[in-house]
């Protein structure tokens, strides 16, 4: 362990840069059935009702959304999120607010990715 650590580090969360913090933890909020702990003007922060790292979303003016796949913006991370049914989970994205990426899916994959409202790229994975 490091100088000056008295235990473990821990993960508290994890922030994704958007242009309206309150509509993309709304968009969150509803395909994870999150509850929306924390909001100002700059930051908005979703936790799980089951524990685990916060979500939060800071405003940035500037973002400008990845274009994944293409590498013009390269995306710095993305969310996988698991469900037993990519088709239900599917349909429960979109009614949310996500896009579909264009690119066609395997029908063996595992997983499916979409877009969230500001451009994210975030993954279904089969659990």
């Amino acid at each position: 362990m490091a100088a000056g650590l008295t235990g473990p580090l821990t993960l508290g969360g994890v922030a994704l840069d958007c242009p309206n913090p309150r509509e993309l933890a709304e968009f969150y909020s509803q395909l994870l059935g999150w509850k929306i702990t924390h909001e100002d003007d700059e930051w908005v922060s979703l936790e799980s009702p089951n524990g685990g790292p916060a979500l939060g979303f800071q405003r940035d003016p500037e973002f400008v959304p990845p274009t994944w796949p293409e590498r013009g913006v390269p995306q710095m991370l993305h969310l996988e999120i698991e469900v037993a049914d990519l088709d239900a989970g599917r349909d429960h994205a979109l009614a949310a607010g996500a896009r579909e990426t264009g690119k066609p899916d395997s029908p063996t994959a595992s997983f499916r990715v979409y877009l969230d409202p500001a451009g994210h790229p975030f993954c279904l994975v089969r659990s």
